[in-house]
């Protein structure tokens, strides 16, 4: 059942992301969705955190993808710049999202991966503003 939470600030997204983390397990895919600036990156980055990540989590925006070794390895993803996936080769994002590492991937409605099991998404999160520094967040199951 999908749940709606309010945050103030950047520190309770990042805790909610970590709940969220605590159930993951490798093959987990979580997509991402909100406008520019609503805190997918911030809130992939608790989700880091909770899953043993010590260094810097940034957004991949201009690379594509950004690889992090934790408890399990996992995939960054932010598919805003690459438009439409559906004439790509399936191959092209198959690391990013192999069965063994945990992937977010930002801007999904952009262009879904191509060949994604639909049974592999963990989790579809919304991030929207609220005004200043509160977001609402929905994470659909």
């Amino acid at each position: 059942m999908p749940t709606t939470t309010e945050t103030s600030g950047p520190h309770e997204t990042e805790a909610l992301a970590a709940q969220l983390a605590r159930r993951l397990r490798a093959g987990d895919v979580v997509l991402v969705s909100g406008e520019l600036g609503a805190g997918k990156t911030t809130f992939v980055r608790g989700a880091c955190r909770a899953l043993g990540v010590e260094g810097p989590v940034t957004s991949p925006t201009f690379t594509i993808a950004r690889r992090y070794d934790g408890a399990v390895p996992i995939s960054h993803l932010d598919l805003y710049r690459l438009g439409d996936l559906a004439d790509e080769d399936p191959a092209l994002l198959a690391d990013e999202l192999a069965e063994d590492r945990v992937a977010f991937v930002e801007w999904p409605e952009v262009g879904a991966p191509v060949g994604l099991d639909p049974g592999r998404v963990a989790a579809r999160v919304l991030l929207e503003h609220g005004g200043g520094d509160l977001r609402r967040i929905r994470i659909d199951p």
